[in-house]
């Protein structure tokens, strides 16, 4: 009896084993799709790693937004009608208050222009520098300077001739320094402007009884007073027409306040997205702080209502 009992228990055993097997091997009907495998969950956007000072959006601008374009051209034609008015005017004069040493009288006239993004295009050294991720410095910017192919930005090549037609003189005070003076000549002609050799007052032009304080303009915009009557400046940036005692943006601000009707008529700013002295103003004009807290900084003066 008990040989039968474990001979059965085996016959079931193996009986178990083949219908489990005869399973396994047994087609699929294909009316039948096999489950598809769980997929993974797809992970959350993180945000996206860009350098601390990212430009991209001001270079597309500059170079490639049919409004910049514009701006530039509406601004140079404004200038060039003001002009002829400023010419008819003997006490029309736009230095700062204060930089008028003698008398206006019997001075033959004169317009001032910076040249960096206010008659001359650097946007593709912006361009480098957004594609390789890296910051402005003095090697890179000078090696562009040399090449000479700065173009020049809408309207300011037409209303520099103009001024010159009228017997306007032209100077272009810029704060490229002045060992560049010869390629920033050689770029400034081969792009049509007029630009003899005395044109160019660049960083590091000495003018006698007057100290710079860094790259303050106000001493060769003196020099430039004795001996012309000044109708109009041109510049990016505010330090291009009066030197900012506090660079900050309540110093700026005021700095410019009792100016706000010169502008549009004897001062006349250009549109610079990309850099200039406002940058600074936000972090304490600490330029060794990292990007990241420079960054920060500017993030943190964002007015956001």
């Amino acid at each position: 009896m008990k040989i039968r009992k474990e001979i059965l228990a085996v016959v079931l055993v193996a009986s178990s084993f083949a219908v489990a097997c005869a399973t396994a091997k047994a087609p699929m009907p294909a009316s039948v799709t096999p489950a598809a495998p769980a997929a993974a969950p797809t992970p959350a956007p993180g945000p996206v790693a860009v350098p601390a000072d990212d430009d991209l959006n001001a270079v597309v601008w500059t170079q490639l937004a049919v409004e910049h374009d514009l701006v530039f051209q509406e601004i140079y034609r404004a200038a060039g009608e003001k002009l002829l008015a400023a010419l008819k005017d003997p006490a029309w004069d736009a230095l700062p208050r204060g930089e008028r040493t003698g008398p206006l009288a019997g001075l033959p006239p004169a317009v001032i222009l910076d040249v960096d993004e206010t008659i001359l295009d650097n946007s593709p050294y912006a361009a480098l520098l957004v594609r390789s991720g890296k910051e402005y410095d003095e090697f890179s910017w000078r090696q562009w300077c040399l090449k000479k192919s700065a173009r020049p930005l809408p309207g300011a090549l037409e209303f520099v001739r103009s001024a010159e037609g009228h017997g306007v003189s032209v100077y272009y005070l810029t704060n490229r320094a002045v060992d560049l003076g010869p390629a920033t000549l050689a770029n400034l002609r081969e792009a049509g402007f007029p630009a003899p050799p005395e044109s160019f007052l660049g960083l590091g032009t000495v003018v006698p009884g007057c100290e710079m304080v860094g790259t303050d303009k106000g001493c060769r915009r003196r020099l430039l007073g004795k001996g012309h009557r000044i109708l109009m400046q041109f510049g990016d940036q505010i330090v291009d027409f009066v030197d900012v005692a506090s660079n900050t943006p309540d110093g700026r601000r005021k700095e410019m306040a009792p100016y706000d009707s010169w502008i549009g008529e004897r001062w006349w700013v250009l549109p610079n997205p990309t850099y200039g002295s406002w940058e600074p103003a936000l972090f304490d004009n600490d330029w060794t702080q990292s990007r990241e807290r420079r960054r920060k900084a500017k993030i943190d003066a964002l007015r956001a209502e």
